[in-house]
């Protein structure tokens, strides 16, 4: 039996807790599922079949005490004579371009990446593994919380701040806030110049408006149960993120929508 909390952060009554979260927790199957959905937006590319090719080189055969690497035609072109074609030349073709046909996407079975999402959703009533994927858990009395199907209502940053300071998780959204640094290396050019922590994650059975209220703070994610992946439930491969459940959206897990 766990306690439902109400938006006053105080338990109003207690529910069973459906068997999904008593699955054995597999650390390897979580993150495969992870990788697989991460490598499934990888989009294909290679290089141009025709690049570095398109020149009038040949090679000049033997007997003229230069070696037999493919020139450029011609004698009054600033090119002419300068090797061109082969790998190993100034403005010649890659030896092994990158290719489109390369597979990239890490398929996983259905039932293997169902198992993975029951797996992740057991692993977050496990305090120590919580603790251990570095979220601030001191002030919350039990795993897993859940809350009654009115926050799914609110739509302003400052109601989602107190419920959550209510529930005992605003220090881990402050934790987030003070993780955000710059980047090391390239990437600080590339759209992610910052990196910072993840925090907590909001399931709910119904999106009416949360997401605008809670999806302001830093690091928090509101996601429907029935779109709910391991990537949501265990960041980076790691099981055991912090999660907030609604009444609704437990109930819709006894119903057995990852079976």
């Amino acid at each position: 039996m766990v306690h439902v909390y109400s938006l006053e952060g105080k338990p109003t009554e207690e529910i069973d807790l459906p068997t999904i979260f008593y699955e054995e927790i597999r650390p390897d199957l979580i993150k495969r599922a992870v990788i697989s959905a991460q490598t499934a937006r990888i989009q294909p590319w290679g290089a141009d079949t025709m690049a570095g090719k398109r020149t009038s080189a040949h090679t000049w055969g033997k007997g003229h005490g230069v070696a037999r690497v493919q020139r450029v035609k011609g004698s009054r072109s600033p090119a002419a004579g300068l090797g061109a074609f082969s790998p190993q030349t100034v403005g010649g073709r890659r030896a092994h371009p990158p290719k489109v046909e390369k597979i990239q996407h890490e398929q996983i079975n259905r039932k293997e990446r169902r198992l993975a999402i029951r797996s992740a959703i057991a692993a977050t009533k496990e305090k120590k593994l919580v603790e251990s994927r570095g979220h601030f858990v001191d002030k919350i009395s039990e795993l897993p919380i859940i809350v009654v199907d009115d926050i799914e209502a609110i739509k302003k940053t400052k109601q989602a701040k107190e419920l959550l300071e209510k529930l005992g998780v605003w220090s881990d959204v402050e934790r987030v806030m003070n993780s955000r640094k710059v980047r090391a290396g390239r990437g600080k050019m590339r759209g992610r110049r910052y990196r910072q922590a993840v925090g907590p994650l909001i399931v709910v059975g119904q999106k009416r408006g949360v997401e605008l209220g809670a999806g302001n703070l830093p690091g928090v994610d509101v996601v429907k149960v029935e779109v709910l992946g391991a990537e949501n439930l265990a960041p980076g491969g790691v099981p055991g993120r912090l999660t907030i459940w609604t009444k609704s959206a437990v109930q819709k897990l006894a119903g057995g929508i990852f079976r």
